[in-house]
């Protein structure tokens, strides 16, 4: 199983991540985090890097269901999506794989859920 779903997209870094937030929201997620990574290496380490901001995604009824069956998959809360400017200017959307949920956790409860996220993760990533 990948770890993640992927796709490249042919628009430039900074509308891929107004096009990812609009197209989760419109799978029933939220936004809870940013991280700048290309900010955040440069300000800790005084280096260089490209284009890389982490959103933490959450759909609040998926992660609610998933916490009552499986108290520690928090761990693995929100869904980060990763949108990346790579060397070559072309512009990348990655999403961590929701299945790995079930699989990490072997909680038969989490199938299900992690099944749905996995279609409406997959249905945001598409919709790029």
């Amino acid at each position: 199983m990948e770890y993640h779903i992927s796709k490249f997209v042919d628009y430039g870094y900074s509308e891929a991540i107004e096009r990812a937030t609009a197209a989760l929201k419109d799978q029933g997620f939220g936004i809870l985090t940013e991280i700048d990574a290309q900010a955040t290496i440069k300000k800790k380490l005084d280096q260089d890097f490209r284009p890389y901001m982490i959103l933490g995604a959450c759909n609040p009824q998926l992660a609610s269901q998933a916490l009552k069956a499986e108290d520690k998959v928090g761990v693995l809360l929100p869904c980060n999506v990763v949108v990346q400017q790579h060397d070559d200017g072309r512009v990348e959307v990655s999403a961590m794989n929701p299945g790995i949920m079930a699989q990490a956790t072997g909680n038969p409860a989490l199938e299900d859920l992690s099944q749905q996220a996995d279609a409406a993760i997959r249905r945001a990533i598409d919709a790029l």
